[in-house]
């Protein structure tokens, strides 16, 4: 059998998409593979997660934007954090960095126009052969699911915020 380098994507409505991401991360750090975690929304702020991957020796993390794109008060600086990510992802790639890439939260760079699935997907297309990719976010366009190895939508089914008024949590949400 064969191997290769995998693109995996987590897409949909349901909570856990960068955790699913995040759980492969951990699992290529025990195997001692190299790990660029490329957060392209997330930024500024604390959370377990970056905590945590800041102590795994074979892992680094990039805190690309600003935070959450729906609060923005300067959505064009919003986009220029967003492209000037995706050159910093795309050179890892295109050099053969890292073992693993996580895309993290790139479908909404997709789904506000900051990005276009195409420029990416003609990198991801140009890959050394053995680098796996893991996108994530919402709205996962159907050019990337459609050039995906893996697919996994989250559904959401009930949650605390919504059904409950339950605030986020640490070790939860953060």
């Amino acid at each position: 059998m064969k191997r290769k380098g995998l693109l995996v994507v987590f897409t949909g409505e349901g909570k856990g998409k960068t955790t699913a991401a995040l759980g492969m991360v951990l699992r290529a750090a025990g195997h001692s593979m190299d790990v660029g975690v490329f957060q392209f929304i997330k930024g500024g702020w604390k959370y377990g997660e970056l905590e945590a991957l800041r102590k795994l020796p074979t892992v680094e993390v990039f805190q690309l934007g600003k935070g959450f794109i729906k609060k923005s008060k300067d959505i064009d600086e919003d986009a220029a954090l967003v492209k000037e990510g995706w050159r910093k992802a795309k050179k890892a790639i295109q050099e053969g960095k890292y073992d693993m890439v996580v895309l993290d939260e790139i479908n909404y760079a997709f789904h506000y126009g900051f990005l276009k699935p195409e420029e990416v997907l003609e990198v991801l297309q140009q890959r050394p052969p053995l680098i796996h990719v893991i996108m994530t976010g919402r709205y996962a366009p159907v050019e990337i699911v459609e050039a995906a190895d893996l697919v996994t939508e989250m559904k959401m089914v009930k949650h605390h915020y919504r059904d409950q008024d339950v605030r986020a949590q640490k070790g939860i949400e953060f």
